[in-house]
């Protein structure tokens, strides 16, 4: 069975995003390279060093759904209906959007909490990872016990401010393996096993 991985950019100080919500200087390494890496799921592209490419691709292979709340769904618009990785994505709710414009896409609204749509997520993605792209989400993945892997793609800038990664978890610390780590250019790909109590 897949792993559930929680992958974000995030700053040296630990924010997803900037006190504005803006993640530009978190993705500027997505275009600070030569090597071009196409997007399954849509016409998108980034161009990153090699290091980072090869990161990207196996990530987006390993990956068969991916999890998301509402308010990066909202952010992203949905992305188009056609989501970069071209997996199907579930989007942790309390209530689903009115007039969704792409009932076709793959996209799955689930309203009965995180371990559901973990559940779902996992059925779907056949046997592949289950990625999860919110902060939210991915904390009550860790505070549930269903989040395997941490991977975080550090950027060289201290933002200040902004959304945590990882804000509030459950008391006591949570314990991770040694990281994978590979340099890119602007960006240094962290991979964490998560350490399941006993």
């Amino acid at each position: 069975m897949g792993k559930v991985v929680a992958n974000m950019s995030m700053s040296l100080d630990g924010y997803i995003d900037d006190s504005a919500g803006s993640v530009a200087e978190l993705f500027a390494w997505y275009s600070a390279g030569e090597r071009t890496v196409e997007m399954p799921g849509d016409a998108r592209e980034f161009r990153t060093s090699d290091a980072s490419a090869a990161r990207i691709v196996e990530a987006v292979r390993a990956t068969g759904a991916l999890i998301c709340g509402r308010r990066l769904f909202d952010l992203t618009q949905g992305w188009g209906g056609r989501y970069p990785a071209g997996v199907p994505v579930f989007v942790v709710t309390h209530r689903p959007p009115d007039g969704w414009e792409h009932p076709e896409a793959p996209f799955t609204f689930v309203t009965g909490g995180v371990a559901s749509a973990v559940a779902q997520a996992k059925a779907a993605a056949g046997g592949r990872s289950v990625a999860v792209a919110s902060a939210d989400i991915a904390r009550q993945c860790l505070d549930l016990g269903l989040l395997d892997v941490i991977a975080v793609d550090l950027v060289p800038v201290l933002l200040g401010g902004g959304t945590p990664f990882f804000a509030g978890p459950r008391p006591g610390p949570v314990l991770l393996g040694t990281p994978a780590v590979v340099q890119g250019r602007g960006v240094t790909h962290l991979v964490y096993d998560v350490r399941k109590a006993a």
